[in-house]
Parts: structure tokens; sequence; C-alpha cells
């Protein structure tokens, strides 16, 4: 049986800029052009029956307005009519019932000699009876892949018909350009299945982690990490045998491999000791290597411990952070407290319940053939930088996001680090009322919108027109980073948000409104 390589994601460290200042509120004019709608927007209700945190993240955080890759400027929706508007059709003879009621998460189009093909990725949220212990419902991802053999026969046909079951919305889904593969960022596991297979023979192990207690618990200071382990009654000493590592640790007890993985980083292995304390408990202490180094996870790869979060570190972290936002142009350096938005970065800005994971999925086999642990680099938004490329997917890493291009034809190195958005992994996470994120094509700046009204706008370092000097340093500042905040004159819902390198598009529920960001152009 071959088993999926395990991967990582390689930061290009010239993209990180550790002088960063954090951005400063410019208070210049956005251009804004605002079109009514002769119909309103085509808005999916969900019923009374429809009420899990799955269906919210389906379909209530759905984007109903969609960019043309190969044209930047034109978008797209539905309207309550039908229409497509904003989009040249091309009609496709083809309708057959697929079920229940779906969303697209990603299309490609593919021309192999005579043969037109379509694969398209279908969402549901589907009920499952026999699952009496969880919300009753669970997702399915459908890839469909339909084609037109030849010139002469005008109808599509379904020619693959594979399905993915689990128990979350993926952040991210896309298929291969070539087609021959499927890449997903989710919180909990998906996995193929045989059209009309029963869910609970697949659902059995993911039912049984959830309910199952940790192995361990383990917390840590800037200093050290103490790992606790419940021992089985009448354990000795002579039961437990602990090898430690620089960076790897291996635990026995009673003969049976307890733990055995890379630590995240590396231990003063020759300082770290453990004791049995007489709560029949046995406490490992290991000293870091790196200090003040934040680990979001023990062993690399590892689920079975939980991790104790410490409000007084998460506290001093929003501290030191406090100064990455600004809400005056030219903020006093020389104030005691530097001026900031006034949220103060919480526990789960810090550390994440559970971490997601990248998974690489094989379009012949089913099989996964490659995985990355994203561990805390929390999922932020996916963009389209090359229409001929897959889409790209923005993570945060410690404060800043990072920008990720997968190319499926390296196998070596399937995902490059393109872009960095200084700060910006910290900025976000104050927004409460966030719904939509993207950001230009270029790199230019990112954006992130608010349920109703507000748009901020962040736009990357670029260098000064006037003299500006640091004095705390006593240095000249040579770019800036400025943050713009748009509101929207209207009282509707956002419906849809893209971005592209001059123009922020806005949908609500009966208008379109268009943002010059880029006015230089």
């Amino acid at each position: 049986m071959e088993v999926a390589a395990n991967c990582s994601l390689r930061v290009k460290r010239p993209l990180l800029d550790p002088r960063f200042e954090g951005y400063k509120l410019s208070l210049e004019p956005l251009p804004c052009y605002q079109l009514e709608l002769d119909a309103a927007v085509a808005e999916v209700k969900l019923r009374d029956d429809q009420y899990t945190l799955e269906h919210m993240h389906a379909f209530g955080m759905y984007n109903y307005l969609h960019c043309d890759s190969w044209y930047q400027d034109s978008v797209y929706y539905i309207d309550t009519l039908g229409r497509i508007m904003n989009l040249t059709v091309m009609l496709i003879m083809f309708n057959e019932e697929l079920g229940d009621p779906f969303i697209i998460i990603h299309s490609i189009s593919l021309l192999n000699a005579e043969e037109h093909s379509i694969a398209t990725l279908l969402l549901r949220i589907e009920k499952e009876e026999l699952d009496m212990k969880g919300s009753g419902f669970y997702v399915s991802l459908e890839w469909v892949t339909i084609s037109k053999k030849n010139q002469d026969n005008k109808k599509y046909e379904i020619i693959k018909r594979d399905i993915l079951r689990g128990k979350s919305v993926p952040h991210y889904a896309a298929i291969e350009p070539d087609g021959n593969g499927l890449m997903i960022v989710s919180y909990k596991s998906l996995t193929f299945v045989q059209a009309g297979q029963d869910l609970e023979e697949n659902m059995d192990e993911d039912i049984s982690e959830k309910i199952k207690e940790p192995l361990y618990y383990w917390q840590q200071t800037e200093d050290d990490l103490t790992v606790t382990i419940r021992l089985p009654e009448d354990s000795t000493k002579e039961d437990i045998q602990i090898q430690f590592l620089p960076d790897h640790i291996n635990i026995v007890l009673k003969d049976h491999q307890f733990l055995e993985g890379k630590l995240y980083s590396s231990i003063d292995h020759e300082s770290s000791t453990w004791i049995i304390k007489e709560s029949n408990s046995l406490e490992i202490s290991l000293i870091k290597k790196n200090e003040g180094l934040t680990w979001p996870e023990l062993v690399i790869g590892d689920k079975q411990g939980e991790l104790i979060r410490d409000s007084a570190q998460c506290a001093a972290i929003a501290e030191r952070l406090m100064h990455l936002t600004s809400e005056e142009l030219n903020p006093n350096p020389d104030k005691e407290k530097p001026p900031c938005n006034a949220q103060e970065l919480e526990e789960c800005d810090i550390f994440f319940e559970e971490s997601s994971s990248l998974c690489r999925f094989d379009g012949n086999t089913l099989k996964t053939t490659h995985v990355v642990n994203l561990g805390s680099n929390q999922y932020l938004f996916s963009v389209i930088v090359d229409p001929k490329e897959m889409p790209c997917f923005c993570l945060r890493h410690d404060v800043d996001a990072l920008l990720w291009q997968p190319h499926s034809s390296k196998q070596d190195d399937m995902w490059e680090h393109i872009a960095t958005f200084n700060a910006l992994g910290y900025v976000q996470a104050s927004k409460r009322d966030k719904k939509f994120f993207a950001c230009a094509p270029n790199y230019s700046y990112a954006a992130l919108c608010e349920c109703l009204r507000r748009v901020f706008i962040y736009r990357q370092p670029a260098p000064m027109s006037t003299v500006l000097y640091n004095r705390k340093e006593g240095r000249q500042v040579g770019q800036v980073a400025k943050q713009q905040v748009a509101s929207l004159e209207t009282n509707d819902p956002i419906l849809g948000f893209q971005a592209t390198n001059e123009r922020l598009f806005v949908l609500t529920t009966k208008n379109l409104f268009l943002i010059k960001v880029n006015t230089e152009n």
C-alpha cells in the first residue's frame, strides 16, 4: 500500500520583511461607483432544517460575485431572473439530475485531441440518518467530468464521477490544470467513497477520533515546554523509557510505543528531564533551544495531544503586536502606547483548536499522494493569479499572510511561496465582522470587507513622496504601507467581493459597487 508523502511548505525568506513598521491610515478618498441592478441577486436562503455550522460555511459565506480569470475587469453574477450578468455565455448541451442542491467550487476546461471535457467540483451538505452523535449531516464533494468526444456528437455526457465525504466544508479545493489530480485544504479529512456507499463505514474512524481523550497534555513558556501523561496504574520508573535528541523524542511505556517523532523545533536534550508525579502522571520538561519561539505543535503531524493555553502569554504577544495598525496617518512614535486598532489579540488568534491539512489526491488511483500539516497556519483566502495555473491560497504565517501557488507538475516542490502581505495575518484577526478576503493578482494590495458597508484596503509598502523620519531610531523611513477604508452607501448585506489590479468590485443585494484602488494608472 502506497503511503502519502509527508511534505512541508518552504517559505522564501527574501519575501519576508522583518523591519515592517505597520500600516498607516490614509484619508485619501477612493473613487467609488455605484450601479443599481434592474433585478436583485439570486441569493440562496437556507431552510429551517439547514441549521448546522457546515451549512453556514458552505452556503452562508458563499461569494456570489465571480471574476473572469482571462479578463480581469469583468465580473459576473446570477440574478433572480436567471440571467448571467456581465459574461458571454457559451451554452453547453448538458442537462442531468445530479441530486440535492449544490454549489460549484471549481471547474476547468480540458481539450485533448478532438475531445473537449469539463471537470467540476460540486459541494453539498447531505443528511446522514445513522450519525447519532454528530450534527446528523456530512459534507459531500463530487468530482464530475463531462465530455463531448467528437465534433459530430453535440451532447456532453458524464464520463467520470467520484465522491469525497467528510465532516467539514473544505477551505480550498481545486482541480489540477491537466485534470489528473485534486488539492484540498480542510479542517477535517475527506476521503473518496464509492457512489452509494454507506457513509457509516467511512466515518467510524473520524467519529472515534472525535470522542477519544487526548493521549497527553502540553503547555509552554518562552523557555520550556511541559508534557503531562496519565500513566497506567501500578507504573514504575522501570516501565518508562524516554530518549531525548536535539530535534526528536521517543517515549515508550511498558514496552509499547507511546509517542515518537520529530519535534517542532530544537531542544537542549541534555537539560531535558522527566519525573513521575504523585498523581500517577508523567511530567516531561523540554528546554527550548530557540527561546521565545512559540510552538504550534509538539511533534510535527501528531494530533493526539492537547495544548493547554496560557492567557498571560496571549496577552503578552498581543501587547508586542499592537503597533502593527494605527488610526492615524503619522502616529507619534514617542507615545508610550502607539495608536492601533484597539481590539486585543485573543487566544484563538495564536493557537487554533486543531490544525488544517493540505492534501493532494491522484485522479486515477484516488489515493492521497502528498500531505502538508498546516499547523497554526490559518487559511485566509484564495485568488487566481495566473489563469493557466491552479488558484493560489493565502495562509497566516506568524503575523504575516503568505500567498502560495500550487504547481502540480513539480512533484518535489509542489507549492511555491510567491508573495507576502506584511502583518496582515495579525491585522485581519481584529476584524470580527469580516466576510470576504481578496488581493490583487499583482500583489499590490489586499482587501477585506465586513458583512455590511465597510471595506478595508491594505497596500504593499511604497516609496514616500516626502521625507519621513522614525524619531525613535533616528533614521529616514523610505517606504510606507497605507491602510484605507471605504464605506458603501447602502445598508444591504455584501454578497460578493472580487479584486483586480486596479479595482475592487463589491456586490450587494441591489447594487454593484466599483472602487478604484490604484488611481495612478
